[in-house]
């Protein structure tokens, strides 16, 4: 035991001279002041890292006493993520995400988004078309999303639902069991495309023979337009969201079926990466039309006001995602 404890202290005597050095320099860029760091002591710290990770090694192969090696272990954690962690903030990296990494992901998936929104546009046409030839389609698509809100309903209630403000109650349910339905939608969309796509093929179709059946009704009552503004000041931004969803689902089945020179782990791994950073946007426009569903359109009762209001948000997207802008640095 005593040669243990001498071994220790020679070792420590011999090499505790660049470990406080390396922990000073860390201390002084951990403290936000890297840029007082001189060419030479910014040189000096990975030397010094890589040392004190050699002298870790060694300390663990001789055993020699545990507070020396967790104080080295701790060391050479900091001296790791100076050297080779991120250099940016996380405000930066946030004000990245936002300027470029969300839009060039969503621009990038530009052909996934066509297949996604067709799939959506043409399932909602079908629907429209068969519940105008035949009401009773309108039960098998709608379901339990209908709430009372069927054929069998007079048009002065259908039409109290888009604007009295009383009817709070019925119509808070179903906005909240709308945006539920489309956020579970959204992410089984994307967490299913593995399966080659289909599971994602299958669910915007189910959103657009819901949202179809929904028009179908409402314009057989002549309250189409009126329903477009209930449903467009938030759904501008809630049904892009689930078409997004939708091409990033697209992406990794894609991936799947057509691997390339990769093997399909790979390619899978890739544009899981890729569409992962899509579903993080996604997750943010999923809020923001919650806020439209539950604020705006509870307040503001103008079909205009609300068309002008979908539009600009759609604008605003459009923009966002596919105008030109300038490369990150």
């Amino acid at each position: 035991m005593k040669d243990l404890q001498l071994k220790s202290h020679r070792f420590r005597a011999e090499r505790e001279g660049d470990w406080r050095r390396l922990e000073t320099l860390l201390g002084k860029g951990e403290r936000g002041r890297a840029r007082s760091l001189t060419d030479e002591e910014l040189l000096q710290i990975p030397v010094l890292y890589r040392a004190a990770a050699s002298s870790l090694s060694v300390a663990r192969a001789t055993s020699l006493d545990a507070s020396l090696i967790a104080y080295l272990e701790s060391l050479t954690t900091r001296g790791y993520f100076f050297v080779y962690g991120p250099r940016t903030k996380f405000t930066q990296r946030l004000t990245k995400f936002f300027r470029h990494d969300w839009p060039a992901a969503v621009s990038g998936l530009w052909r996934e988004t066509a297949i996604s929104a067709a799939i959506f546009i043409i399932a909602a046409a079908a629907a429209y078309f068969l519940v105008t030839r035949d009401n009773a389609w309108y039960d098998s698509m709608v379901g339990g999303m209908a709430q009372g809100r069927d054929f069998a309903a007079s048009t002065a209630s259908l039409k109290k639902v888009l604007y009295d403000n009383d009817s709070g109650h019925f119509l808070g349910g179903f906005a909240v069991f709308l945006f539920t339905h489309n956020a579970q939608v959204s992410i089984l969309c994307f967490a299913l495309g593995f399966a080659f796509g289909v599971p994602t093929a299958l669910f915007m179709a189910e959103q657009g023979l819901v949202l179809g059946a929904m028009i179908a009704l409402y314009a057989s009552r002549g309250l189409g337009w009126q329903l477009g503004g209930w449903l467009m000041i938030h759904g501008a931004t809630e049904l892009f969201a689930c078409i997004l969803a939708g091409a990033a689902g697209f992406r990794i089945g894609l991936a799947v079926a057509f691997p390339g020179d990769k093997t399909r782990l790979d390619a899978a791994s890739e544009a899981g990466r890729h569409a992962g950073v899509v579903m993080i946007g996604v997750v943010v426009m999923l809020i923001v039309a919650g806020l439209l569903e539950g604020i705006g359109r509870q307040t503001i009762l103008i079909d205009w006001a609300r068309y002008a209001i979908a539009g600009v948000t759609l604008t605003l997207w459009l923009g966002f995602f596919y105008l030109p802008r300038r490369e990150a640095r």
